[in-house]
């Protein structure tokens, strides 16, 4: 039988995540999240993740440092960041984005920062 579950999430009332991501909809093997307005800032200290993540820009500039690479990162452009690999983002332009994670970085600890 099809999974008929219909999910639905209006990100001016989604949840927020611990460093102010906005959890968007979410299924068994994949989510949506949004990062809205997120201010200009130092570089993030790098950090691996148990997911894969895509993305794809909505408005301002970010950098991403990914396994010793450097790319920018602009309105309409995407990227992807593989499932453990080293990166980091610094904020270059009040930056809104919207990203996939596979899978969901919401469960199971998966998107909280890493422990000191």
């Amino acid at each position: 039988m099809a999974d008929k579950t219909v999910v639905k999430v209006d990100a001016t009332h989604a949840p927020k995540g611990p460093e102010g991501q906005h959890y968007l909809a979410a299924g068994r093997s994949l989510s949506m999240r949004l990062w809205k307005n997120e201010a200009p800032d130092a570089a993030k200290p790098p950090v691996r993740r148990d997911y894969e993540t895509v993305g794809f820009v909505i408005a301002g500039r970010a950098e991403l440092s990914i396994e010793g690479q450097m790319i920018r990162l602009e309105p309409g452009e995407s990227w992807i960041v593989p499932r453990g690999a080293e990166h980091s983002y610094r904020i270059l332009e009040a930056f809104t984005a919207v990203e996939a994670t596979h899978p969901p970085a919401e469960v199971h600890g998966r998107d909280h920062p890493p422990a000191a």
